[in-house]
């Protein structure tokens, strides 16, 4: 049975889930699930919520099939990895976060604290906010400061700041995170001092 499921072209399997066989849905997802699931947690770094964002990624495409709206036949994959990206950007825009940064050294405060509340004010603040960082590092608790002075100032990678502070990378990627959501709320409680 295995062997026939793989087989069946995945464009095959959407058209008999349109047609009513529930099984063939369960054999996209089932294909499809590590490649997804790897994608999804590559930026989170947190199993419950990969897990979260694959099953919302799941709902849509069942809801996207059943409404008669997907178009895409024979691209079944590429359709399904832009809705979970979506969903994933969803996530960090609806909880402040940020995705996975990555060591290139290109790292930027403005990437992370600009929003859309902020893009308005940007062009003003940008040149004063980088006078005022430093003071804003300073409400930072001890651990979320280390590990942001080192990252923003020293261009160290996480496995070298894990190794420095002797915490697992995933703990030093969470204390910068939450500095960096801590930053945007002390930054929106100073926006009159910032944009002065």
């Amino acid at each position: 049975m295995i062997m026939h499921n793989e087989l069946i072209s995945d464009a095959t399997l959407v058209s008999n889930y349109l047609k009513g066989n529930e099984k063939a849905l369960e054999t996209l997802i089932t294909r499809h699930k590590q490649r997804i699931y790897s994608f999804i947690y590559s930026k989170v770094y947190d199993r419950d919520i990969a897990e979260d964002i694959f099953q919302d990624t799941f709902i849509k495409v069942i809801k996207t099939l059943k409404l008669g709206k997907y178009n895409e036949e024979g691209k079944f994959l590429p359709w399904v990895m832009r809705i979970s990206h979506n969903l994933v950007i969803d996530y960090f825009r609806k909880n402040n976060r940020m995705p996975k940064f990555s060591n290139t050294g290109d790292f930027n405060i403005f990437s992370v604290i600009s929003d859309s509340a902020l893009d308005a004010e940007k062009s003003i603040i940008k040149n004063q906010v980088e006078s005022h960082v430093r003071r804003v590092i300073e409400e930072l608790p001890e651990d979320q400061k280390e590990v942001l002075v080192m990252r923003m100032y020293n261009d160290m990678s996480f496995k070298e700041i894990s190794e420095k502070t002797g915490v697992s990378i995933n703990t030093a990627l969470g204390r910068m995170r939450y500095a960096l959501i801590n930053m945007r709320k002390i930054i929106d409680k100073h926006n009159i001092i910032l944009t002065n």
